[in-house]
């Protein structure tokens, strides 16, 4: 049975379940521009490794007008294929189904129509007052909004063993206890220093079993609400009128690296976005390094006129016993 039959069948087992005009044109379509896209002459022939490489290629398309598949396209297209393959299963054309384990990417919302321009992000940044110890922690959770993109909660959860300044990246805790590892940029290594070796001893004195990284003037961790305090406190210093928030730090990174170029898929693993197996593989598949990606691509790392930076007295930190 060729590829033309089996599409017509599954139209027809589509029908007989009831779905609407609208979502059967739209299975059908994506099946056939899948099994033309990929070479499929026999779907039993079809792996899982094939399916997600397909996938992976989507978030890379650009329309005739530059534009990349929104996230509801991907979705719907993943999802047809996965019917597809689960009409085939039922109908015993194949036995197994190489699609059933591949889930669906989470819709994310729209990043905002009005982000940071870089000129007011560097405004933001300048804004700590680094000649007290509170100023220097505000630069270090700034530069780290924005070279890692960190969502806040995730930001209040880091502990000092989450940070290692030799290698400049940052490990992230992710849902479901999947951790991440992301770059860190140059500058944000260089506040991060500072803060570890002149401020946060000083802040934990009295709380010196604390392994928070970000912590207040007490030692005790940092919260959500008083990172978002700070975040508009500073953008009112800068003249920032819009409303702002940290998340948009976080729409602004992203914003950034993709406009100077940065592979949609490397900034997804970079942000954290789920979708496990296909970025994986994709990312191995053409030996894409995001370290490499975020230092070619973030405009503060392709800065080669630094300021002098810090030596650091630590490179990877640690609880420092008898100086907390």
């Amino acid at each position: 049975m060729n590829n033309d039959e089996l599409l017509f069948k599954f139209k027809e087992y589509l029908k007989v379940l009831n779905r609407s005009a609208a979502t059967i044109k739209y299975y059908t379509d994506y099946s056939k521009e899948f099994l033309d896209a990929a070479g499929i002459d026999d779907v039993k022939s079809v792996t899982r490794s094939v399916i997600e490489i397909y996938i992976a290629g989507l978030y890379d398309h650009r329309t005739r007008t530059g534009k990349p598949y929104s996230n509801g396209t991907i979705c719907l297209k993943v999802r047809s294929i996965k019917r597809f393959f689960e009409f085939l299963e039922q109908t015993n054309i194949i036995f197994i189904d190489p699609a059933e384990a591949i889930k669906e990417p989470q819709k994310d919302k729209n990043l905002p129509k009005r982000v940071l321009s870089r000129k007011q992000t560097l405004s933001l940044l300048d804004q700590p007052n680094l000649g007290i110890r509170i100023g220097i922690r505000d630069r270090a959770i700034l530069e780290l909004f924005d070279t890692t993109g960190i969502r806040t909660e995730k930001l209040c959860r880091l502990t000092i063993y989450d940070a290692d300044l030799t290698g400049k990246v940052l490990r992230v805790k992710g849902k479901g206890q999947k951790d991440r590892v992301v770059p860190i940029g140059k500058h944000a290594v260089k506040f991060l220093r500072e803060y570890v070796t002149k401020v946060r001893p000083h802040y934990t004195k009295k709380n010196r079993s604390s392994r928070h990284l970000f912590v207040d003037i007490h030692g005790k961790p940092i919260g959500k609400q008083t990172v978002g305090v700070m975040v508009r406190k500073y953008a009112k210093a800068a003249k920032i009128k819009s409303a702002l928030s940290p998340h948009a730090l976080r729409h602004g990174f992203a914003t950034t690296l993709n406009k100077n170029g940065a592979d949609l898929m490397a900034v997804q693993k970079m942000l954290g976005h789920a979708y496990p197996s296909t970025t994986q593989i994709y990312i191995r598949s053409l030996g894409l390094d995001i370290k490499s990606v975020h230092q070619k691509t973030h405009p503060r790392e392709k800065d080669k006129s630094d300021r002098k930076s810090i030596k650091p007295s630590i490179e990877r930190i640690r609880p420092q016993h008898g100086s907390e």
